[in-house]
């Protein structure tokens, strides 16, 4: 399906999206280009890329695929540095979390040259960065958003969705303000929830008591602060506008929970626990029943 395929990151989300592709035997040759030569040395070592590229003008030459799955806020330093490089029939697409901001970013950089970039997200990831945690199934039975431009022909959107679909992903699509919007409620919010929780016990004086004793429940709802710094602090200030309407909201409920707990109102209290529990178990059921589908 692929010559030459070209990945910007080749850590959990490019190696993974690189290791699928190998096994689905669709990518003849791929190119990992990144800031780190320790860490595309590591990619080769481990199979998932065939070729490190020093220079990315040079890397991109001749490629038929290109996936940006560095930080958002890279996006528009890569797509200059590349754009002249690009073959007519070339695809760019991106890995972003966010993507009102990358869609600015490919304008900027692409001018007329724009409908070559489709944006999309994989909704798929861990705690855990770098190559070592790349995996061949990461995508498999989960979402990948396509936020297709007006100017993206729609052969090439199909393109874009196929080589998902090769990772055993499910396509969907949105604009980007609709993504945004979404994924400020159900992914930004509750990444800055964890981090800032997370934070706040680390600087109390009696840390290492508090955390010698939390045990699944603190492990399991702070398990995504342990994912990279870096890329989050992007994805919050990308996502700015969108995600402070939802702090502010949550605020709100927050405040109104505390003053039921102040009040010893344990009916209300039990009437939002019921009303999340079932909400959570209906939509773990929905998940699971669609991975089972997929898989």
């Amino acid at each position: 399906m692929f010559k030459k395929v070209v990945i910007f990151g080749v850590g959990l989300i490019g190696g993974s999206f690189a290791l699928a592709l190998r096994s689905a035997g669709v990518a003849a040759h791929i190119v990992g280009v990144g800031r780190s030569a320790d860490s595309l040395a590591r990619a080769q070592a481990l199979g998932i890329i065939d070729e490190v590229a020093s220079d990315a003008a040079q890397a991109v030459q001749g490629a038929d695929f290109i996936l940006l799955a560095a930080p958002v806020a890279q996006t528009e330093a890569i797509l200059s540095t590349i754009a002249a490089h690009l073959a007519p029939d070339t695809i760019v697409t991106d890995a972003g979390s966010t993507k009102s901001d990358v869609v600015a970013a490919a304008r900027s950089a692409l001018g007329e040259r724009v409908a070559c970039f489709v944006p999309a997200h994989p909704i798929a990831g861990g705690e855990r960065h770098g190559p070592e945690a790349a995996l061949p199934d990461l995508y498999r039975g989960k979402k990948v958003v396509i936020t297709a431009l007006p100017e993206n022909a729609a052969a090439d959107v199909e393109r874009v969705a196929a080589a998902w679909r090769h990772c055993g992903a499910l396509i969907h699509h949105l604009s980007p303000q609709e993504h945004d919007a979404v994924f400020a409620s159900v992914s930004h919010l509750p990444h800055v929830l964890a981090f800032a929780l997370v934070d706040d016990i680390a600087g109390k004086p009696h840390a290492a008591t508090l955390f010698q004793y939390a045990a699944s429940g603190f492990r399991d709802f702070t398990r995504i602060a342990g994912s990279s710094p870096e890329m989050w602090r992007d994805i919050t200030l990308a996502n700015r506008d969108a995600l402070l309407t939802e702090v502010d909201a949550y605020l709100v409920q927050l405040s109104a929970m505390r003053q039921l707990i102040a009040a010893g109102d344990g009916a209300a209290l039990a009437d939002i626990y019921a009303n999340a529990q079932r909400a959570r178990l209906q939509w773990a059921a929905t998940i699971e029943a669609a991975e089972r589908k997929s898989s």
